[in-house]
């Protein structure tokens, strides 16, 4: 930090003696500069500084050690807003009402007396202004212990504080069951992602399973790692669930704020979800396991405590964020609750509680989340040991238990059918197989994963119908079509010498053809040109009939 000197060497001779005024000193100096190096002098003995240290009033003490706990400077905007402004005010003014025997907050109190200065320092973010101590100072301040309750840096973890209170019995009435899906969910998402499918929704975000399993290099941008995807989908269900917590914690790419549904964040502003990450899983790694928190209380704690815990500087100005409902720009510390403190809630209530960390409640006849808990151990993980379901028409049930591997590889051989809370369904079709062909993946292996794995074996006539497939391909097909019937085959073979002839396809018989149902209005109007009125029948059939005349 700059030192006493260079604190004092900006100021005119009219703040140089109301400084040494406020010491109990005089100066003899006329010019600033000798007066500057005089009264850093007197103000830097020893005995001078612990008696005017001792002297001050309990809430100037405790800005001091607000700033030694961070190295001798904070950001001026948290500073500030902890220990009020400090006026503007010009020599005149200043000479004239002796604002510095009158301060309106701790901040100009310790202004006026030298203890703190205003200053830019350069960061990893660029120049930002700080409160600090001079450099002579701060051995004298850390000479005292610092009282728990301050603000820390961002980047240092709180010393064992606990922030908030138990939950009470309203706020823990009713408990969520324990969340499970996210390995299942993550299974889907791995095989839509192999087979080129839209990823389906899933009860975890989908975006979020792939920030997941990106962090933890399962995923390359949007494609599967297949040697990683097949260690994962192989683990036991604790460690895959260790291993995606542990990506997510050190992930600085996965950005909690930007995630935040209400929210849209717009600019090119820079935030640290990683710093801020590690900084709310050190206030919640001091809360005792298993005893259910209040969320409210908790986020109310920090807003008190650590109300700057995602920006370092203090600054509420400068990020873009609106809300999503009506676009509104939440700005200025007023807006902390729907940012700063919807990102922890969120951080508690989605990561945390998909990844099974946190089991969370909420009160009788509310869905709003109110407690929460850190669990001992991961509760309610399904124990994949079960069996798959096959019927002879095709049906694949897959209830969850089945191995996270096996679904896997069914998925990729199947059409997928909706989905119910405890089973997948799939179905085997021609096509089904023709894309699992063109992938590379033989009926083989499939047939033996679905022998080994179903409960009651593979009916017989579904293996045969896959076999034969697999020697002859798709020997029959079912189709819904378009088709152009008519009263007589003159009236056929007079339109296929209409310029309409281009849409006739396939006949099927003399008074009938296939047409495509993109080209029906065409052929409407074709028909209209014959002197035909042609109807539509709830088959999508056009009957064509001729007009009669009176």
């Amino acid at each position: 930090m700059p030192d006493l000197s260079t604190s004092l060497q900006k100021f005119d001779l009219g703040h140089l003696r109301a400084v040494a005024a406020l010491w109990g000193l005089e100066l003899s100096e006329s010019e600033p500069e000798a007066a500057c190096r005089q009264l850093c002098t007197a103000i830097l003995d020893p005995e001078l500084v612990r008696e005017v240290l001792d002297s001050l009033p309990a809430e100037a003490m405790q800005a001091l050690r607000f700033l030694a706990r961070g190295g001798g400077r904070q950001p001026w905007a948290a500073f500030t807003r902890r220990f009020g402004t400090l006026r503007e005010v010009g020599p005149a003014r200043r000479d004239r009402e002796q604002v510095y025997l009158h301060p309106v907050s701790t901040t100009e109190f310790l202004f006026y007396r030298a203890l703190l200065g205003r200053a830019f320092f350069d960061t990893p973010g660029g120049l930002q202004e700080f409160a600090y101590l001079p450099d002579e100072f701060l051995p004298w301040i850390r000479e005292e212990d610092v009282p728990a309750g301050l603000p820390l840096p961002l980047e240092e973890r709180p010393d064992a504080e606990i922030v908030g209170r138990p939950a009470s019995p309203r706020e823990r009435e009713c408990p969520l069951p324990p969340y499970d899906r996210l390995l299942d969910d993550a299974v889907t998402l791995l095989a839509a992602l192999r087979m080129n499918f839209e990823p389906p929704a899933t009860e975890t975000p989908p975006a979020i399973v792939q920030a997941f399993l990106r962090g933890a290099g399962i995923l390359s941008g949007d494609e599967p790692v297949a040697e990683k995807v097949r260690a994962f989908l192989e683990m036991p269900r604790l460690q895959a669930l260790t291993l995606l917590f542990e990506a997510w914690k050190n992930d600085p790419s996965f950005d909690e704020l930007r995630s935040l549904p209400a929210l849209v964040c717009e600019g090119e502003w820079t935030n640290h979800p990683l710093a801020t990450r590690l900084f709310l899983l050190g206030l919640l790694e001091v809360l005792p396991k298993d005893q259910w928190w209040s969320l409210p209380a908790f986020v109310r704690g920090i807003k008190e405590k650590y109300p700057d815990f995602q920006r370092p500087a203090g600054d509420y100005d400068s990020w873009f964020i609106k809300r999503s409902s009506d676009g509104v720009y939440l700005r200025g510390f007023e807006s902390w609750d729907e940012v700063d403190g919807a990102l922890i809630q969120y951080v508690i209530t989605g990561p945390l509680y998909w990844l099974g960390r946190v089991d969370l409640a909420h009160p009788d006849g509310a869905e709003m989340i109110t407690a929460f808990r850190r669990v001992a151990r991961f509760n309610g993980l399904v124990e994949e040991q079960g069996k798959l379901h096959v019927s002879s028409q095709g049906l694949v049930l897959v209830p969850r238990s089945v191995p996270r591997s096996v679904r896997y590889q069914i998925a990729r051989f199947c059409e997928w059918e909706q989905a119910s809370a405890d089973e997948y369904r799939y179905r085997v079709t021609p096509a089904s197989l023709q894309r699992a062909a063109r992938q590379g993946l033989k009926v083989g292996p499939f047939l033996r994963l679905l022998a080994k794995n179903a409960a009651a074996g593979i009916p017989p006539s579904l293996v045969k119908a896959i076999k034969r497939w697999e020697v002859n391909g798709t020997e029959a097909r079912v189709e819904v079509q378009t088709v152009l019937r008519v009263s007589r085959p003159e009236v056929l073979s007079e339109l296929r010498k209409s310029k309409a002839a281009r849409f006739l396809g396939e006949s099927l018989g003399p008074t009938a053809v296939i047409i495509p149902a993109a080209a029906r209005s065409k052929i409407l109007a074709a028909l209209a040109e014959l002197g035909l009125l042609a109807e539509e029948n709830i088959e999508s059939d056009i009957i064509a009939r001729e007009r009669t005349h009176e």
